[in-house]
Formats: C-alpha cells, sequence, structure tokens
C-alpha cells in the first residue's frame, strides 16, 4: 500500500522474546507477534492496516517514525543492554 510520501514498504525490525518473535516498524511504531518472523509479520501488516484505515478518518491520531530511544528499548532484554542475539532488518511490503 503506498502512503502519501510514495512509500510502498516499511523498514521492519525483528526479535526473538522467549519464544515469540516480535516485528517493530520504525516508520510508525507499531509492532505484531507470533511464533514465527512470517506470523510476526503477517500480526504487523494486520495493525498497519487498521491504523491506516482509523488514521485516514480521524483527525486527532498522531503517527510519526520511531525515536530512536525507542529503538534502543526495543533491543534491549527485560532492561538489560542489548546482548549479542541476533536481529533482523527487513523491508516489509504493506
Amino acid at each position: 500500500m503506498e502512503d502519501e510520501s510514495g512509500m510502498d514498504f516499511y523498514t521492519v525490525v525483528l526479535r526473538k522474546s522467549g519464544r515469540q518473535q516480535v516485528a517493530l516498524c520504525l516508520e510508525n511504531g507499531l509492532v505484531g507477534q507470533g511464533i514465527t518472523k512470517e506470523d510476526a509479520i503477517k500480526k504487523l501488516k494486520e495493525a498497519i492496516d487498521s491504523f491506516e484505515d482509523v488514521y485516514k478518518n480521524e483527525t486527532d491520531i498522531f503517527c510519526a517514525p520511531l525515536a530512536i530511544k525507542e529503538l534502543h528499548e526495543f533491543l534491549k532484554v527485560e532492561g538489560k543492554e542489548p546482548v549479542s542475539e541476533e536481529y533482523e532488518l527487513r523491508a516489509v511490503h504493506a
């Protein structure tokens, strides 16, 4: 889906959290979670679609790219500093 800026994909960071995979969208801060990376991305796409529907019709909804501080918090594990854990960065078409 192409937004008003002409972008047809979202930048997603994936990481493991316990037994789940978590996908975080850097453009809007939305999150999806699932057993596999694909499940997490599917849930994130659903969240993005739902958000876009609401954002088009509501005038008081705030949408902004994720702040670096919030990304840092996402990459931390249970309040600890980032660990040598595998993270994945993807362009996801929505």
